[in-house]
């Protein structure tokens, strides 16, 4: 069943997403003294697609494309039985992270539930020199001691606001909306109210 959403306001468009995605592959990059070591995993759904963005924006720079990866999180939220989450595709590590520098892609940061998820999934693959942590959007709210190192927007939000990224790859067009999901009367707004 699709998600009900009712859209206030475009926050990014096209144009901005894509300006936000080279300046995050940018700032990894002078972090980080180039591209060398470096593994992107993007979280799915659509933190792997802007992964691949930024790995491409990494090469037009630097010569050098670094791996990307996906990492699916549903059996590693701390929800896992109170909720139904199924899994949304796969896991996939190209290469080896032991000693590599990762830097976990995703859409939305909003508890920090999420990250955190995947970066336990993450760990399970071996020991990463450094973890870093590159979003399109922080809508803040935070829930667990995790900040961005890279971000595209900071967006401050209410806790019953949706934020809701679209990306070509998946969605067929991209931008960022903000706006409201309707709730029954008595119920309680999802704590993970970001992109579906």
């Amino acid at each position: 069943m699709a998600e009900q959403f009712a859209p206030k306001a475009e926050v990014l468009d096209a144009d901005e997403i894509r300006r936000a995605t080279t300046r995050i592959a940018h700032e990894v990059l002078e972090r980080n003294k180039g591209a060398d070591g470096l593994v992107l995993v993007g979280i799915h759904t659509r933190g792997v697609p802007l992964a691949r963005r930024i790995a491409t924006s990494i090469r037009d720079v630097e010569g050098i494309e670094p791996p990307v990866g996906s990492v699916d999180i549903a059996f590693y939220r701390d929800d896992i039985g109170t909720k139904p989450r199924a899994p949304t595709g796969p896991t996939e590590i190209p290469v080896g992270i032991d000693g590599a520098t990762v830097v976990v892609v995703d859409d939305v940061l909003y508890t920090g539930r999420s990250v955190r998820a995947a970066m336990d999934a993450i760990c399970d693959f071996g020991r990463p020199t450094a973890i870093q942590l590159a979003v399109l959007v922080d809508r803040g709210h935070r829930e667990l001691p995790i900040r961005a190192d890279y971000v595209g927007k900071n967006l401050p939000t209410a806790r019953d606001e949706v934020v809701k990224v679209r990306v070509l790859e998946v969605d067929g067009a991209d931008g960022v909306d903000i706006g409201t999901r309707p709730h029954a009367p008595g119920s309680a707004p999802d704590r993970e109210a970001a992109t579906p």
